[in-house]
């Protein structure tokens, strides 16, 4: 049986275009990087997004969050992986029309802030590498359901 909190990301079900955009780190200056990201159940205790970027003159990425609850604590969780190697885990809040992951790890502190539509998400990604201090935009990623 779903949990109902669960069943609360049924919405991001699907498959859906993904760009990054508006990234400190991509030359020239604009650049947007193409992918595809894929969002199932696994079970009816989990869902997975699997994303891959591609795209130009830019590198080839793979990355993966499990999205999860923890009833004792009422809260989600999302483990995320990629093809760096790199495993982090982070807090979550979604209602529906807004999503947000955050962690606050000693190496730096990352969110990831979106407004959910039914075939768009429009997120972005920052860090801050004081606390939460200050922050800084990593990238925008828009989802766009195919």
């Amino acid at each position: 049986m779903r949990n109902t909190e669960l069943e609360k990301l049924d919405g991001l079900v699907g498959e859906w275009m993904t760009t990054i955009s508006d990234a400190w780190f991509l030359e020239p200056p604009g650049a947007q990087v193409p992918g595809s990201t894929i969002v199932e159940w696994i079970g009816e205790s989990f869902l997975v997004m699997r994303s891959e970027f591609a795209g130009g003159q830019h590198a080839h990425s793979e990355m993966s969050l499990v999205l999860g609850r923890s009833d004792p604590n009422d809260a989600y969780i999302a483990l995320y992986h990629d093809d760096r190697g790199v495993c982090r885990e982070f807090a979550m809040i979604f209602d529906g029309g807004h999503w947000t992951m955050t962690r606050e790890d000693p190496d730096m502190h990352q969110r990831f802030i979106a407004d959910v539509e039914t075939d768009r998400i429009l997120g972005r990604w920052e860090a801050s590498e004081d606390q939460g201090k200050t922050w800084r935009k990593d990238f925008d990623l828009t989802y766009e359901r195919t």
